[in-house]
């Protein structure tokens, strides 16, 4: 069954360039990943430091594999410093009875 996952990523204004040029890095990777079908960034119109992304994945176990690897050799060490608060990361299933 199919996951989708959301990072909400609130960026300190002045550093938007340099996290879009780090985010698509990142993202390349991330829709490289094995599972991964597809990434949206969703951006807040009222306010562009506020960034969703927008994953879906095969299965919670493609998604744990690349949280797995996210928290390992896939660290992605440059994008703290760019944070002006901490990420939030939400999981949903579609409820098909609603």
């Amino acid at each position: 069954m199919a996951i989708t996952a959301t990072l909400e990523l609130r960026f300190r204004p002045e550093l938007l360039d340099d996290a879009r040029t780090i985010l698509a890095r990142v993202l390349a990777e991330t829709r490289a990943f094995e599972g991964n079908l597809g990434v949206d960034v969703l951006v807040d119109r009222a306010d562009p430091a506020h960034w969703i992304a927008y994953e879906t994945w095969e299965s919670p176990e493609h998604d744990a594999a690349y949280r797995e690897f996210r928290a390992g050799p896939g660290a992605i060490t440059d994008l703290g410093p760019l944070l002006a608060a901490a990420p939030v990361l939400t999981w949903f299933e579609i409820d098909r009875a609603v």
